[in-house]
Parts: structure tokens; sequence; C-alpha cells
């Protein structure tokens, strides 16, 4: 058993059905990335793992335990955490102010010294511009704020969608490699990402999400050869 394992989930929003069936297994330690077309259902999987959504069927299992039924706040208490696409910074806050928050469950309390150190060892910039407010920020500084308020929770399991949206490339792959220096953290990261070949460029392990359901998984390097792969969201 995985660190975080998803059993034959479906789920949606009212009458609508978006997941059908989706199941994944997460080694500790690992980068993945779930990768997929506009549409598919990568942000509702993220949604019910972390318990804004409840599994309509199948369930969610975190550390051995079936957590399908938690509430969100608990799950991220337990290490369960989310860097949500859009970023939803406290804008009017200073840097320190959102890292602080990040830090709002008890297990992450008690390490935010620890971690504030490892954030600004990782994000210089971010330790430069503690006493900014976040909305002042740029795209690409706002992107490492949330993704460092994520880490200041404390996760055992880090949920990343959709990293890259709307940034510039070498702000892409500035963000990229630091998320290398997360998983040297020995963080379970699960990457919801658009840039398919980059997110399997520094991922262990992929998964590619179709109709709800996974349509392949694999050692990350092995998609990246697929012929599907390939041709459906390379263009190659």
């Amino acid at each position: 058993m995985g660190i975080l394992e998803v059993r034959e989930v479906t789920s949606g929003y009212g009458d609508i059905q978006i997941l059908w069936g989706a199941s994944i297994n997460l080694v500790a330690g690992k980068m993945n990335c779930l990768v997929g077309g506009n549409g598919v259902g990568k942000t509702t999987l993220l949604k019910t793992i972390i318990g804004q959504i409840q599994p309509w069927k199948g369930s969610v299992w975190f550390e051995g335990q079936d957590v399908s039924h938690l509430p969100a706040y608990t799950r991220a208490g337990m290490g369960l955490v989310l860097v949500p696409e859009g970023r939803q910074l406290f804008t009017d806050m200073s840097v320190y102010e959102n890292l602080e928050m990040g830090a709002g469950n008890p297990r992450a309390r008690a390490l935010m010294k620890d971690n504030l150190e490892r954030i600004f060892d990782m994000f210089p910039r971010l330790k430069e511009r503690q006493g900014q407010k976040a909305g002042t920020l740029s795209g690409g500084e706002q992107q490492m704020l949330a993704v460092a308020r994520g880490v200041m929770a404390n996760p055992k399991v880090l949920l990343i969608d959709e990293l890259s949206l709307g940034l510039a490339p070498v702000l892409v792959l500035h963000l990229f490699e630091n998320l290398k220096k997360l998983h040297d953290l020995e963080i379970t990261i699960l990457l919801v990402e658009q840039n398919v070949q980059m997110a399997l460029a520094i991922s262990d392990y992929g998964f590619v999400l179709s109709e709800g359901k996974i349509e392949l998984e694999g050692p990350a390097r092995q998609l990246l050869k697929d012929p599907h792969v390939r041709a459906a969201y390379l263009g190659l």
C-alpha cells in the first residue's frame, strides 16, 4: 500500500459525474504527476482527495487509513495538503503572514521555524519580500508563495494544481527546479500539470487521466516514450 491510495473513485458536482472509477497509488517520497486534457477531471480528483468533494463511490486511503469521509481540515492536519489552481493567496496580507497562515494546524505550528528556514533557503526572493503585500508580487513570485505556503503546512503529501498556468517559461523552469528540492525533502508530490513534457521529465511516476479514469500509468520516462502520450499530449 502506498502513502496515498485512491480506489475506484467516482464523484462530480450536483448531477454531473466527472470521475468514473479513478484509481491512483502514490509511493512515499516519490514525485508523481497527473496529466491529461482540459476537463477530464484532474482538479476534481484533487478536490476529492483532500475532502472538498465527497466521493460518490470508492474510497481515499492515507497512510493506511480510510479518510474518505473526513473533513478537509482534518486531512490537512494529517499532512494531505493542496496548493490550489489560481494561488488563492491573502493578497492584502504580507508574504510572511501568508506563510504563517499556512502553518495553521498544530503539527505544522510546532515546526514553523524550521519550515520557514527551509522556505527562505529555497525561495530567497520571498525572504527579501516577506514584509510586502502578497497582491503586489509578480505572478511568478505569487506562485512561489503559494507553493511555500503549502510547504509551511508540513505536508506528507503535497498536491499541486497547475503550477505553470499563466507563467513565462523561464519562471516555470525555476519553479520546477524548486520542486526537485521539495522532492529531496522526501515530501511525496502529486503534480497536476498541463505542461506534460516538463511534468513527466521531472517526475518518477506518471498517471494519464482521460474521461474521468486513469488511462495509462507507469514510470514517467516510459510514458514520455509512449506513442499514445507523444501523439495525444506532446504533438509528436
